[in-house]
């Protein structure tokens, strides 16, 4: 790996830096070169481990010193070891079953949200802080839990402690529930020594992110409820309310104007192909979200469209550069190398369109480029935010830059977010009163024709 291609690591950058601040430096990022690379072999000796022998999911009923049951979740090779855990930690075991495969579906590990993860954090900062010891505040966390699935994380992250293992392999076993971004934050953390203060970075950086993901699903909540509104209202006119009316029309053999006769000839469609229609609805709407989640070619063209959509799109693309950026940064101002950032950074973004350029990042790196050549002429990437891309590698203060552009960004976002949530409301409301307005017109102007024939 050249050492052009980290953060900060040459000399003439900052004059005020020390010979003996740059030494330090490259010695810590040296621990962390090996510490990943050590990490990697270990995961790979872990995966062969779990290949061969698979942990299972056993229910447990104890006894504690006060004689009070208490009820949990573990993941174990054997029954064995886990009575044998639960009686070093000073439990009376009265029940240890491994559970069927259908509970151990409903009881299986999920990815933590933002919010849960920021709250997370902050409870364990805090206990470390107060200088309690890292087990137990696990501990603590688990007797705080009420739902189950999360007691059983916590008491798989004790049982993983227990054994001897570190806090990031800890968090490894419990495979996608923590981000790859928190579990080398935690392992850069083990090395440094200053595991709180990473918490507190980590905690402000998933509660920005989850402000953020937040503020764009709101966008989009708001419209989609009165487009689903409307298209109720509108289906129950059509299918309910018309007929009645066509059953009149024809007994008086009227002359029905063209617009008359579209509502109708939809209204009939409806009624008559309903049981159809719902099934083609349900169909493609099954169809679409199992291709989205297991096909990335549709997953990428869908979301290319939705980016570049007139308004909507800039919603996309100011959350993934925020996103982008301020991870980036956070990783950078924590001594992880360029090359290891990127491959973190795919694994945190869910856009293909995004992962398409930090893949070509890698290879960029691997050949020596600078990593600013990869987002060059990028169209889902702001000219403005490549400029302080370039901006941080020419300075050799990128991290600082990406803080920049990630706040720039998430202040578009918002910002954007709040306008798009002005507009939209008049906007539904006009088209709901215009398509209502038709259906109206379509029966009424016949009415008025009827009654001045009969007058």
């Amino acid at each position: 790996m050249n050492n052009q291609n980290m953060p900060n690591q040459d000399p003439d950058i900052n004059n005020s830096y020390t010979n003996q601040a740059i030494q330090n430096q490259n010695m810590n990022q040296n621990m962390n070169q090996n510490a990943n690379q050590n990490m990697g072999q270990n995961n790979k000796k872990n995966l062969k481990a779990d290949t061969v022998n698979k942990k299972k999911k056993y229910k447990y009923v104890i006894q504690n010193a006060k004689g009070k049951k208490i009820n949990g979740y573990l993941d174990a090779y054997t029954k064995k070891e886990v009575a044998s855990y639960l009686q070093n930690e000073g439990y009376n075991v009265l029940k240890v079953d491994e559970q069927s495969s259908i509970l151990s579906m409903e009881l299986g590990n999920r990815k933590l949200s933002y919010a849960e993860l920021a709250f997370l954090l902050t409870q364990l900062s805090t206990y470390l802080k107060a200088g309690i010891p890292l087990i137990d505040s696990i501990k603590i966390l688990e007797k705080q839990s009420v739902k189950p699935e999360k007691k059983r994380i916590y008491s798989n992250i004790i049982y993983e402690l227990s054994k001897g293992e570190s806090f990031s392999n800890a968090l490894i076993a419990q495979g996608t529930v923590f981000p790859p971004l928190l579990i080398n934050m935690v392992r850069t953390a083990e090395l440094t020594g200053d595991l709180p203060e990473i918490l507190d970075d980590m905690q402000e950086y998933y509660d920005s992110i989850d402000k953020t993901h937040k503020a764009a699903v709101s966008a989009m909540i708001y419209p989609t409820i009165l487009f689903i509104f409307a298209m109720c209202v509108l289906v129950f006119i059509m299918a309910y309310v018309i007929p009645n009316f066509v059953t009149l029309f024809e007994q008086q053999n009227a002359e029905l104007p063209a617009v008359t006769k579209v509502v109708m000839a939809i209204s009939g469609f409806i009624v008559n192909y309903k049981y159809w229609l719902i099934g083609i609805i349900l169909f493609l709407s099954l169809t679409g979200f199992l291709m989205y989640r297991h096909v990335k070619g549709f997953r990428k063209t869908l979301q290319t469209i939705i980016m570049k959509l007139p308004g909507f799109g800039n919603i996309v693309i100011y959350r993934e550069v925020t996103m982008f950026t301020k991870t980036f940064a956070s990783l950078l101002n924590h001594n992880v190398f360029i090359t290891d950032s990127m491959e973190i950074l795919s694994s945190v973004s869910n856009n293909e369109v995004f992962k398409d350029i930090i893949s070509d990042s890698l290879e960029y790196l691997s050949k020596g480029a600078k990593i600013s050549d990869a987002f060059e002429d990028k169209w889902a990437f702001p000219i403005v935010a490549y400029e302080m891309l370039v901006t941080g590698e020419n300075t050799g203060r990128l991290p600082m830059m990406m803080s920049y552009v990630a706040d720039y960004y998430g202040d578009l976002h918002a910002n954007l977010v709040k306008r798009i949530n002005t507009f939209i409301e008049p906007l539904m409301i006009i088209m709901i009163a215009v398509i209502v307005g038709i259906v109206v017109i379509s029966v009424v102007v016949p009415m008025f024709d009827f009654y001045g024939t009969v007058l």
